[in-house]
C-alpha cells in the first residue's frame, strides 16, 4: 500500500508538471487535433477539381460528348484551347491535363479503327496524374464504347465479376489514413513525454534527491509511466471521439472498450521504451535522435502505410518484435472489421510480452545508471 501511494504522488507531480509547461499541452493538443486532421485529409486518393483543357480538332458530336464527361468534382469545366498553346499553358502550371482529340476522331471509330487520343500530363503532382490519367483513359473509352454501340448498356462477357467491398463499401483512404496518424501520434508523443521526463530529472538532478527519499526505482519509473499514460489516453479519447468519429466520420465497427483497453496496454508498452530510450540517452540531444532511428522504423513498418505482407519477408520478420504492428493489426480488426477479444487477443498477448521486455531492460539500465552516476 505504501508503495501504491508513492506511485501516486510522484505520478501527481508528474501530471503537475505537464500541465504547468504551457508549449508542451500546445504541443499534444496539435498533434491529437490538426495534426492527425491534416495527415487524414492532406494526401487525397482521388482526383479532385483537377485542371482539365480540350484540343478539339474533330469539332464532332464524340468529341463534345467526351468533354462533356469531365465535371466536378473530380475535374474543374474544361477548357478549349490550340495545340500550339500546350507548352505554354503547361509551363505555366494551368493544367494539369491537357487532352488532345485528332482530326477524323469520329469518322475512324465509325470505321472500326483504333484512334488514339493524346494526354499531356503534368506529373509534378505525382499522386494526381497517375489517378486522373487512369480517370481520363476510363471516361474516354466509357464515352467510345457508348457512341460505337449506341447503348448505355455494358456488353456480356463470358465471366461476370461481381465485386463487394468488405469493411470499407466506398474505398474512402481517409480512414485508414486517420487511424494511422492517430497511431503515430500516440507512439511518437508517448515516448517523448516519458523519456524526456526521465532525462530531464536527470539533468536537474532530481533523480538523487528522490532517491535520498524512501522509493525504488520501480517506483519512480512506474510512477513516470503511469502519469505519462494518462495524458495520452485522454487526448487519444478526445481526438478519436470529436475528431475521427465526429469531424472525420469514420465509423468504428468494434467495442471501444476493447479499443480503449488495447490502447492503454500499447500506450505502457511505448512507455517503457521511451524510459529505456531516457535512459540510455545522456542528453535531451542523443535522446532526440534515438527517438527518431526508432518511431520512423516503428511508423513505417506497423502496416498502417503498407501491408506487412507487402514488405521485404526480412523486414517483416523484423516487424515482430515492434508493439506497433500489432497494435495497428488490433485497431484495423477492431475498427473496421468489428473484432471481437477472441480475435485479437494473440495481438494483446503479443503487446504485453514486448511491454514486459522493455520495462525490464529499462529497470535494469536505469539502476545501473543510477550505481554507476
Amino acid at each position: 500500500m505504501r508503495a501504491l501511494k508513492n506511485i501516486g504522488w510522484l505520478g501527481t507531480k508528474e501530471l503537475r508538471s505537464i500541465l504547468t509547461d504551457k508549449v508542451l499541452v500546445v504541443l499534444i493538443l496539435y498533434s491529437f487535433s490538426l495534426a492527425i486532421y491534416s495527415n487524414a485529409t492532406a494526401i487525397s486518393e482521388s482526383v479532385n477539381n483537377a485542371s482539365i483543357a480540350i484540343i478539339d480538332e474533330d469539332q464532332s458530336s464524340l468529341s463534345r460528348a467526351i468533354a462533356n464527361a469531365f465535371y466536378p468534382p473530380y475535374f474543374n469545366t474544361p477548357e478549349y484551347i490550340e495545340a500550339d498553346q500546350v507548352d505554354t499553358y503547361m509551363d505555366q502550371d494551368t493544367f494539369m491535363f491537357v487532352v488532345s482529340i485528332p482530326p477524323h476522331f469520329e469518322k475512324d471509330v465509325r470505321g472500326g479503327q483504333t484512334p488514339e487520343v493524346k494526354i499531356d500530363i503534368d506529373a509534378t503532382a505525382v499522386t494526381q496524374a497517375s489517378l486522373g490519367n487512369a480517370y481520363i483513359q476510363s471516361i474516354i473509352t466509357q464515352e467510345i464504347n457508348y457512341f460505337a454501340s449506341r447503348s448505355a448498356q455494358s456488353s456480356t462477357y463470358s465471366v461476370s465479376l461481381a465485386i463487394r467491398r468488405a469493411f470499407n463499401p466506398n474505398g474512402t483512404g481517409m480512414w485508414f489514413s486517420s487511424i494511422n496518424a492517430l497511431l503515430n501520434q500516440i507512439t511518437l508523443l508517448t515516448m517523448v513525454l516519458t523519456g524526456a521526463a526521465l532525462l530531464r530529472e536527470r539533468e536537474h538532478g532530481t533523480i538523487e534527491h528522490l532517491l535520498t527519499v524512501p522509493l525504488s526505482v520501480m517506483q519512480i519509473v512506474a510512477a513516470k509511466i503511469w502519469a505519462n499514460s494518462l495524458v495520452i489516453v485522454i487526448a487519444f479519447i478526445l481526438s478519436l471521439t470529436l475528431l475521427v468519429e465526429y469531424l472525420l466520420a469514420v465509423p468504428v465497427a468494434g467495442s471501444h472498450l476493447l479499443l480503449l483497453l488495447g490502447t492503454i496496454l500499447y500506450v505502457l508498452v511505448v512507455a517503457a521504451i521511451g524510459i529505456l530510450l531516457g535512459t540510455v540517452a545522456k542528453t535531451m540531444a542523443q535522446f532526440s535522435l534515438l527517438v527518431l532511428l526508432l518511431t520512423i522504423p516503428m511508423m513505417m513498418l506497423s502496416g498502417g502505410m503498407t501491408p506487412v505482407q507487402s514488405q521485404p519477408e526480412v523486414v517483416q520478420a523484423f516487424t515482430w518484435l515492434l508493439p506497433s504492428r500489432h497494435y495497428m493489426s488490433f485497431t484495423q480488426a477492431v475498427v473496421f472489421r468489428g473484432a471481437g477479444i477472441n480475435i485479437v487477443w494473440p495481438e494483446l498477448i503479443l503487446v504485453s510480452a514486448l511491454g514486459v521486455t522493455f520495462l525490464t531492460m529499462s529497470l535494469a539500465l536505469f539502476r545501473r545508471s543510477l550505481s554507476a552516476s
